[in-house]
């Protein structure tokens, strides 16, 4: 495993909130108009105008993640701030509904929804996406197959959607049940070789399932253009230094997976739909949870399994240099995710207007 090799981008979708109605609100023609001199192509329109979505470089390693990302944070939320806006990183608004949201005028949201209807309309959710270099196209498709077991564990530490046009729904992570509606989501099946999963590409391609790849949405995929993993599982995740623990957790996963295949060994691989039972209860319960322990075939409490990841990882810690972001995953074990303060700050006050409000102070903390 050579660290320089993965390489690290990060995107997130953030919400555009009104600060007096805390609501969401349609403004990002606006917003890239005032900010497009600094913004260059590192932010972009998403599918409703009430969302933005900033993407980082390449980064050769976690330091200039966090630096970059925090950049692009605080110059979106300064610009925010001087047009009267405040900016949060959630993965689903409290309270706004997509009925009235106004959808951003390209020809591929168009083309989305004209394919997909009303479950493209109802998409009022927001994730962060996490790229890890793999240059290899087979062994790419081999940590993929692999890191599936670890989705559950990854999704548990990024919820932020307790919430859904203004009801508490029970669930820690309500913007995966939402997304899970769309076709080609979810976890990816297992793939021989790159081939096989070019060739599985291809005849959606051909049979007019769809007209490019980056249409496959799944929880974890090859990106079609870059040579990276990327990791969409996870909420829209609301501070800095969560994002940051959980991209180092992905790469230090990724690099684990990669350092076993190079000495002829391989993480077990489960059925799928074993997997997905784990997904649901991360999805439910976050990190107050318990997952199925498929090797001792046993449910363990979350935070127990986070524990043992933890270690199982831990040899490629110091060469990745991620030490300061994976002990941070212990604080987030401690003081639990965003959804869970969401929920706390909402017991304490009745109200999902502070949670809007506490949401858009924690998200531009630290940058």
């Amino acid at each position: 495993m050579n660290p320089e090799e993965l390489t690290l981008g990060i995107e997130e979708e953030y919400q555009i909130i009104d600060p007096h109605t805390r609501e969401l609100t349609s403004y990002v023609s606006e917003f890239l108009e005032k900010g497009r001199m600094v913004f260059r192509d590192q932010v972009k329109p998403e599918f409703l105008q009430s969302q933005i979505e900033i993407g980082s470089k390449v980064c050769r390693d976690i330091s200039e993640a966090r630096q970059e990302v925090s950049r692009l944070r605080r110059m979106v939320c300064e610009i925010g701030d001087k047009s009267g806006h405040k900016i949060v990183a959630a993965g689903t608004h409290p309270f706004s509904r997509w009925q009235e949201q106004d959808i951003t005028e390209k020809d591929r949201y168009r083309s989305l929804v004209a394919d997909l209807q009303y479950i493209a309309r109802r998409l009022l959710v927001f994730g962060t996406h996490i790229h890890v270099a793999v240059p290899n196209r087979e062994l790419r498709i081999d940590v993929m197959n692999q890191v599936c077991y670890f989705l559950p564990h990854i999704l548990a530490l990024s919820t932020s959607s307790p919430f859904w046009l203004g009801e508490n729904t029970g669930l820690k992570s309500y913007r995966s049940v939402v997304f899970a509606d769309l076709p080609r989501t979810g976890l990816p099946e297992p793939f021989d070789s790159a081939d096989e999963y070019e060739h599985y590409v291809q005849t959606l391609v051909h049979t007019g399932c769809i007209d490019e790849p980056t249409k496959i949405w799944w929880d974890v995929r090859p990106h079609p253009r870059f040579p990276t993993l990327e990791f969409r599982i996870c909420d829209c995740v609301t501070t800095i230094d969560e994002v940051m623990a959980i991209a180092a957790l992905i790469q230090a996963v990724v690099a684990k997976l990669i350092q076993l295949r190079r000495k002829n060994q391989s993480w077990r691989t489960y059925r799928h739909m074993l997997i997905a039972e784990n997904k649901w209860r991360s999805i439910k319960d976050g990190l107050d949870g318990k997952l199925v322990d498929f090797g001792k075939d046993e449910e363990v409490p979350v935070r127990t399994l986070i524990e043992e990841l933890l270690e199982i990882i831990d040899d490629v810690v110091e060469p990745l240099g991620i030490r300061r972001e994976i002990d941070y995953i212990e604080t987030m074990l401690e003081i639990g995710t965003s959804a869970d303060r969401q929920l706390k700050i909402f017991t304490e006050t009745g109200s999902v207007e502070a949670v809007v409000d506490h949401l858009a102070v924690e998200t531009v903390a630290g940058c």
